[in-house]
Parts: structure tokens; C-alpha cells; sequence
């Protein structure tokens, strides 16, 4: 069974050296070849005398944990994800052995001394065609750690011969939530995706577009912790499922996103692999892309910050599962 990993190459300042020679690397005890290490009380001494400095058994803990993962952990035949620097992107590669560890002392323009094999594939991932819960996973703090929901990846990479549980269910909840917000008209969904932002966190966030103007539907404005403020347009549209939205769509909104500004589009629908890119597209303002199955992800996230008459109004309830209507006799 494979397990999948994400080992971050320093905000992907590294990505260029991982994927060239073919290794995924850590630091933290630089000076020592743990070729030798079997076991995670080992590393305690080690990391110790390289980092006289953290006295913290906290943090000890946490970066001691971190490179057993590394380096005891993850085996051959796992996968691996690294964020580009772009972070829109996502390299991944599997484990190789022949020896899968290896101590690098020579300068390759990558400092971090404890590698691992990788085949890394040519093809890269796009972070927003996982859903929200798999991103959330992704943005961890972490440098090593194990990615839980395994079986969605290897879905996106075309391995299901590596997926642990059958994809094949009798009801899937993507859809049937779908359909009740479909019924929604362009108004209500605006509306709904106006309380959603709120319940993102973003501050005045009102309903500004026309029904059916093609332009932005909504604004909020996102405060993080008084750090660092972004305004961002949103186009919220319904289209029947199945519909894939192309990069002409997501380049109208994008005309209309002033200086400064980002945007978002949300929708029910899929989008194209030319939406993407226009999202990402360098020297224009960033866009999210939400398509549907991530708009039902952060509907059950923030289900209870969803005003009262919306929640009777799709006739769902916490977890998104359909209100049935009672039998008439």
C-alpha cells in the first residue's frame, strides 16, 4: 500500500534541485550521514548537539519527528508531493531504493545535506483541482508530513490501482448537494456566495453585479489578522454539472479587477485546463478558482455560518445531507 508524503523544498526555492537530481532533501543535522539510524530515538542527541540553541522539548519533538518521517517513514514505492514556488503547482515523484537515503556533502545549490530518491514526473498537478480539504492539508507548516487523503491523488494522477477504497458509490453527496443549490436562481446564488465569503472571513462582503452582466457578482474584503488586507472580486455562476468553464470566462473577470485586487470564481461547474492557466497567468491579478465539488467542501466547513433561510431553502442539513420530505398518506 502506498503511502503519500509532501516534503517542502523552502517555499520552493529548492524545486529546481529536487527535481534535476531526482531527490527529495531535509536539513536539520547537517553534519551527520544518518545512514545508520534506525529508530527515532537516535536523532534526539544528534539534532541536540547541532541545535544547542532549542531547549524547547516542543520543538525538539516536532523537528526530531519530522526527520524520522524522512527518514524512516517514508518508503520506497510511497509518493511524494513538493509545492512549486509558484504555489498554484505541485510537483510529485515516487520513492526510489537503490539506496533510497543518501548523505550528499558536495554543493549542488541545494544545502540540505539528507536526501531521498525520486522519479519525479514531467506532468504537474494543479493545486485547485483537489478539493478544499486536500489544499488545507497542503498549506501545513510543516516541512515533512503525511498527506491523509491519499486515495483522492491517486485518483488525480490515473493510479487507481492505488486507491485503497472503491470510488463506485450508490449516492454521492457532491452531487445531490449540487442539484439543491442549482435550484438556487443567479440572485440567491450570488447571495449564498456572498455569506460564504463572510464566513471565510472576509469584512463587508456584499452582492454587487446584475443578474447575468458576465461581470463581478460580489466583493469582500479579506483581513488577515491586521497583517495584510486583500480586496477580492468574485464572479459566482451556475451552470449545469458537467459544464467545464473556459479561460475566455475567467479572462472577463479578470479585466475587471482593479490594481491591487484579487479575484475568485465560483461555481457549481468544472473548469478547463485554459481557466487555469489564466488564473495563474504571471503579471495579472491572481484568481481562485472554485468549481464545485470545492464550493460543497467549504459549504459543509462553514454550514453553520450559513444564514438559517439558506440552510431551509436548499432543504439540507449539518453535513450536507438531504432533508428528506415527509411521505404523504
Amino acid at each position: 500500500m502506498s503511502n503519500l508524503w509532501c516534503v517542502r523544498a523552502e517555499f520552493g526555492r529548492y524545486v529546481k534541485n529536487f527535481l534535476k537530481g531526482d531527490y527529495a532533501a531535509i536539513g536539520w543535522i547537517d553534519n551527520t550521514d544518518l545512514s545508520n539510524i534506525h529508530s527515532k530515538e537516535e536523532l534526539f542527541p544528534l539534532y541536540r548537539k547541532e541545535h544547542p540553541e532549542d531547549i524547547s522539548n516542543i520543538v525538539i519533538g516536532q523537528q526530531v519527528g519530522q526527520i524520522a518521517r524522512f527518514l524512516l517513514e517514508m518508503k520506497t514505492g510511497d509518493y511524494v508531493v513538493t509545492p512549486d514556488s509558484n504555489t498554484e503547482l505541485l510537483h510529485y515523484g515516487c520513492l526510489l531504493d537503490n539506496p533510497s537515503y543518501f548523505y550528499y556533502s558536495n554543493d549542488d545549490g541545494c544545502p540540505y545535506r539528507h536526501r531521498r530518491r525520486v522519479k519525479w514526473e514531467t506532468k504537474v498537478l494543479k493545486r485547485n483541482q483537489f478539493s478544499v480539504p486536500f489544499q488545507n492539508t497542503i498549506r501545513s507548516s510543516l516541512t515533512v508530513f503525511s498527506i491523509s487523503s491519499k486515495d483522492e491523488f491517486f485518483w488525480g494522477i490515473n493510479r487507481s490501482d492505488l486507491v485503497s477504497v472503491s470510488r463506485v458509490s450508490p449516492y454521492d453527496p457532491y452531487r445531490v448537494v449540487l442539484e439543491r443549490v442549482l435550484e438556487l436562481d443567479d440572485k440567491e446564488f450570488e447571495v449564498l456566495v456572498s455569506h460564504l465569503l463572510t464566513a471565510l472571513g472576509f469584512e463587508g462582503s456584499e452582492v454587487t453585479g446584475k443578474s447575468g452582466d458576465g461581470g463581478v457578482d460580489a466583493i469582500g474584503e479579506l483581513n488577515v489578522s491586521n497583517l495584510a488586507k486583500v480586496k477580492v472580486y468574485v464572479q459566482a455562476k451556475r451552470y449545469k454539472l458537467g459544464t467545464k468553464i473556459n479561460g475566455n470566462l475567467v479572462k472577463q473577470l479578470r479585466v475587471a479587477i482593479p490594481f491591487g485586487g484579487q479575484g475568485a470564481f465560483i461555481t457549481t461547474a468544472e473548469f478547463q485546463t485554459s481557466a487555469s492557466d489564466v488564473a495563474a497567468e504571471a503579471g495579472f491579478p491572481h484568481i481562485g478558482l472554485i468549481n464545485g465539488r470545492q464550493l460543497t467542501d467549504l459549504l459543509v466547513e462553514h454550514w453553520d455560518s450559513i444564514p438559517a433561510e439558506f440552510q431551509e431553502r436548499l432543504a439540507l442539513k449539518r453535513g450536507l445531507v438531504r432533508i428528506e420530505e415527509p411521505v404523504r398518506q
